[in-house]
């Protein structure tokens, strides 16, 4: 199986930014420590208040069960009154 790299951005709701961004931050640490995940970066634009994450995954699996992990369900439950809007790319490399 081939990696699979996902692209997330997410928009935080007015006022909402530095709750996110300690959110996310817990987040990007306990999901580095998972076994399959390759890297897992967050960035913030320079130009507003969204943020990017960038993560990679060893294979589906890997990403399944990131995606069900406690430390990502909380992080959902958390953030769902933080998020204006969230776009999620899965991606492969060509």
């Amino acid at each position: 199986m081939e990696p699979i790299v996902i692209t997330a951005i997410l928009k935080p709701k007015e006022n909402m930014a530095d709750q996110l961004l300690a959110e996310l931050n817990k987040v990007a640490e306990a999901s580095r420590a998972e076994a399959g995940c390759l890297s897992y970066v967050l960035h913030q634009s320079i130009e507003d208040d969204t943020f990017v994450l960038h993560e990679s995954w060893k294979d589906n699996d890997a990403l399944e069960s990131h995606v069900s992990a406690p430390h990502y369900q909380e992080y959902r439950t958390n953030t769902a009154d933080l998020v204006a809007k969230r776009e999620v790319f899965k991606l492969k490399a060509i």
